[in-house]
């Protein structure tokens, strides 16, 4: 009887959201119109875009844009995009033309596509183009053929979109006065998507591109196919496969243009420099909501540092961030009250889109409403479990202190005071670390917040931690990982994870089938390819066995490690195939070959010579 209960309460709410999608559905379909039009560019190349607008012609309605590189479809003005299955449908009902359009070179538009355009600050012909540029041409197309529009324009996207929303917001169009990037791609080499700190992301750059990187030579709207995985195992897949030369010889030939140049740009130059927008985000126009998820697989660092740059060069902008406890683009499919086995007490995203989102852009386009409860940075702590309204971020209440790294796996506040104390590890390329447990194809979004006790099992993985907390912890800022290490060999990894490790009798009030006494979970973790401790321009090799110190950035915490947990580090040298395995030699990673690979005994030192820390952004609520 329990189990047909069970199922019954779950067929209501399924029925429910089902008649609710066919109502949103009928009504969008009744007031709104769908056409698909060329849009001329300055150099003639035409941007095909789809366009919903509303039927109602008795006031004038504001116009929100999407570009894309992950296309406008279904195409066709009689297929319609199943907004009433998303956010979309709530600013539908609030009379907006809707735009979406397919970027130059990509699905249904002419021209060439070229990955992370640079932003061109100096256009003197019509040849002159950017996707700045492309954006301005595409706002006075639609201000001029877009019957009814109020000349109020926005524009928003979600991650590769989200780039051009940055994009969009260097156009200095006048009528564009809202722009809001989330989770936007920034910065590909320092931390977004592919690099973090020099060292490339294997599995997400190979998966990616392997099917999203495949040549287009005309307009089409035939979907490009993934790669053809010949096991459901990635760590078994990657690993087999061998040295990074070996996934352009074997699997993808030369026809991946992107890959290409990923492998032939290792470190920072201008080739990357010209392609991240940080560096034109100077005197930016239309009002700014940065919007990114603390659990961000990709784009994490992309958010917090867009926001930073644009407060520092563009001082005047109207410039807000929000950064919640998501996933990748999850405030915009999903509740958002739980990632993985961790629970957040609350539908967050919902609360984000009536408190932040539509407020924001009803404000701007409509004129309606009022800004004056949102606050510059709206930042929801995990742990703690609530929303926090700040007036910059980070608080400017926040202190850096030093968490010291001990003998015996020790952690506190306390400077070591010992001669030449060392914890040692041999890190071995043929038997990386795992980044999860558990055997997967696709990388999966939990592992930015998982149980971290399958590594702290391992003998390649340091285990540092505090006794049990007498009060509460909270984090909040940029969390930097200042360690002194000596190798064996050349070159290494260093990835660095801060952990909060709950109780042994910790429950959730509803119960879990998971385990949860003891859970460790990843609050933030993140890797430093040795080579560039001190310049991401000019690497460096390692002199063997000589004490060096390796300093670096994890992307900002919001946190609040609570009374009665633990906090914890793990240092490990990888994290396979999440990054790709460094040989641990001082060779040219993305041209080696699979026997260059070698063992390397890894010493982090914790003495009062070399005091190995992290040092933690701690504030006071």
């Amino acid at each position: 009887m329990k189990r047909l209960l069970y199922f019954f309460l779950c067929l209501v709410p399924a029925a429910l959201f089902a008649q609710s999608n066919a109502l949103d559905s009928a009504w969008i379909r009744e007031n709104y119109t769908k056409s698909e039009r060329y849009v001329p560019m300055r150099d003639g190349v035409r941007l095909f875009t789809t366009i919903y607008a509303p039927k109602d012609a008795t006031e004038k309605h504001p116009i929100l844009m999407n570009r894309t590189p992950y296309s406008c479809a279904p195409y066709g003005e009689d297929n319609w995009r199943d907004m009433w299955n998303s956010h979309w449908k709530y600013y539908l009902r609030e009379g907006y033309v809707i735009v979406i359009q397919d970027v130059r070179g990509r699905w249904m538009s002419e021209g060439e596509f070229v990955d992370v355009r640079p932003f061109n600050p100096n256009k003197k012909t019509p040849q002159d183009t950017d996707e700045a540029s492309d954006t301005y041409d595409a706002i006075e197309w639609l201000l001029a053929n877009v019957p009814n529009n109020n000349g109020r324009v926005g524009a928003f996207g979600i991650s590769y979109p989200g780039f051009y929303s940055t994009m969009a917001a260097l156009s200095a169009h006048p009528a564009l006065k809202a722009v809001s990037p989330q989770a936007p791609v920034t910065d590909w080499f320092m931390g977004d998507d592919f690099h973090h700190n020099g060292a490339f992301f294997l599995m997400d750059g190979f998966s990616f591109y392997s099917g999203f990187g495949k040549p287009r030579p005309k307009p089409t709207t035939a979907r490009p196919e993934g790669f053809p995985f010949s096991v459901e195992d990635n760590y078994k897949f990657y690993l087999e496969t061998g040295a990074l030369k070996y996934f352009k010889t074997k699997l993808l030939g030369d026809s991946i243009a992107f890959w290409n140049d990923l492998m032939e740009h290792p470190n920072l130059d201008d080739w990357w420099k010209a392609r991240n927008p940080r560096n034109h985000v100077t005197n930016v126009q239309p009002a700014m909501l940065v919007v990114g998820g603390l659990f961000d697989a990709e784009d994490c660092y992309g958010a917090w540092r867009l926001y930073e740059a644009i407060e520092q060069k563009s001082p005047r902008t109207d410039n807000r961030i929000v950064m919640g406890p998501w996933a990748h683009g999850q405030w915009a499919r999903q509740p958002g009250d739980q990632l993985g086995h961790i629970r957040f007490g609350s539908n967050t995203a919902h609360w984000y889109l009536n408190h932040i989102e539509m407020p924001f852009f009803n404000y701007h386009l409509k004129g309606k409403g009022s800004l004056e409860k949102l606050a510059e940075a709206t930042i929801f702590f995990t742990g703690a479990n609530r929303w926090e309204h700040l007036p910059q971020w980070p608080p400017v209440a926040k202190t850096d202190r030093p968490m010291y790294l001990q003998a015996d796996g020790k952690l506190n506040w306390n400077k070591p005071a010992a001669a030449n104390s060392f914890t040692e590890y041999i890190s071995d390329p043929a038997k990386p670390v795992p980044y999860a447990e558990g055997v997967h194809l696709r990388r999966t979004r939990e592992y930015m917040l998982d149980d971290q006790r399958f590594a702290a099992r391992r003998t390649d993985v340091l285990v540092f931690e505090t006794p049990v907390l007498a009060e509460d912890l909270t984090l909040a800022g940029t969390v930097i990982a200042d360690i002194k290490a000596a190798i064996s060999t050349t070159d290494a990894d260093f990835v660095v994870k801060v952990i909060d490790v709950f109780p042994d009798d910790f429950r959730y009030e509803e119960g879990s089938e998971y385990p949860m006494g003891a859970f460790q979970m990843l609050v933030r973790g993140e890797v430093m390819r040795g080579r560039y401790r001190n310049s991401f321009e000019k690497p460096e090799a390692f002199t063997p066995n000589k004490v060096e110190t390796v300093r670096f950035e994890l992307p900002d915490v919001a946190h609040t490690f609570r009374k009665g947990h633990r906090l914890m580090i793990q240092i490990q040298s990888s994290w396979f195939p999440l990054v790709d395995r460094n040989p641990q030699q001082f060779v040219n990673i993305y041209t080696c070959d699979d026997s260059d690979f070698k063992k390397s005994t890894i010493r982090i030192f914790h003495d009062a010579k070399h005091a190995s820390s992290i040092v933690l952004p701690v504030w006071k609520p």
